[in-house]
């Protein structure tokens, strides 16, 4: 499959509905790609009106391939689809992909999960243009990785025990979170503390700004309530940090990323 160029529009693409229409190199060949931005399903981005070069990966790595005790998945792979994967051959530990949107290059370049349910947990290594690199050579942590090159394809470790209880548990968890559009939480949870606590004590939960707001139901989620922009939401995410570091001498870190 050969690379070519799409127009996505990013009012429409991305979970927050905010962004211009820009044209994107759809990627299917692995190579060097240093001028570009690479994306995955946007659902934890805030795009400028005027954004990076942006690049996504294609058809040619969205699969799922298992041999013997690892499972090889391409990162254009959907979220849902490993997890329908993972239910159907009675795979462990996945469960927690239950409603956490995203490709899987994304979800590994952040870490993503819930609570102490990371996706680093069960990798066995990843795969770029430098070909495989094992988990153990890579820096990561909470809601991080220190990966800053494509990732075309990760390798889990896999065992057998897909467990139901795990995933409506997940479920549950996830059933509180608001259904407005937004890009799932604002910020990280500063150690030992929780970021929607903190927005709540300085008085922003519910506070809009625009169309934009700080969920009434999760103070950490930065929802569109129709025709957010991004300048809304920018000037939201820098008041609580300015009145979070003022209240509390903590600094919040966005767990969205700003384009």
């Amino acid at each position: 499959m050969d690379n070519f160029f799409k127009e996505i529009d990013f009012a429409k693409y991305s979970s927050l509905r905010i962004g211009p229409k820009s044209e994107v190199l759809v990627i299917n060949e692995i190579g060097e790609y240093d001028e570009y931005q690479i994306l995955g399903l946007a659902n934890n981005v805030l795009v400028s009106p005027t954004p990076p070069k942006f690049a996504v990966l294609g058809a040619a790595f969205d699969y799922i391939h298992q041999e013997e005790d690892r499972l090889y998945v391409g990162c254009a792979t959907k979220s849902g689809k490993l997890l329908s994967y993972a239910k159907k051959h009675d795979l462990a530990n996945l469960e927690f992909l239950g409603k956490l949107p995203g490709s899987l290059g994304g979800l590994v370049k952040m870490n993503a999960g819930l609570k102490e349910w990371e996706i680093f947990n069960y990798i066995h290594s990843i795969k770029t243009n430098k070909g495989y690199i094992n988990k153990e050579e890579i820096g990561y942590s909470y809601r991080h990785t220190d990966i800053n090159t494509i990732v075309y394809e990760v390798v889990f470790n896999i065992e057998k025990g897909y467990s139901k209880t795990q995933a409506e548990l997940f479920k549950r968890m996830r059933d509180n979170q608001p259904q407005l559009p937004s890009a799932g939480s604002c910020f990280k949870n500063p150690q030992g503390d929780a970021a929607g606590r903190l927005i709540e004590a300085v008085g922003l939960k519910g506070v809009c700004q625009g169309d934009m707001s700080f969920s009434q139901e999760h103070a950490n989620f930065l929802v569109n309530l129709g025709s957010g922009t991004y300048e809304d939401a920018l000037s939201l995410i820098q008041r609580a940090q300015e009145k979070v570091k003022e209240e509390f001498s903590v600094d919040l870190e966005t767990e969205v990323i700003i384009y």
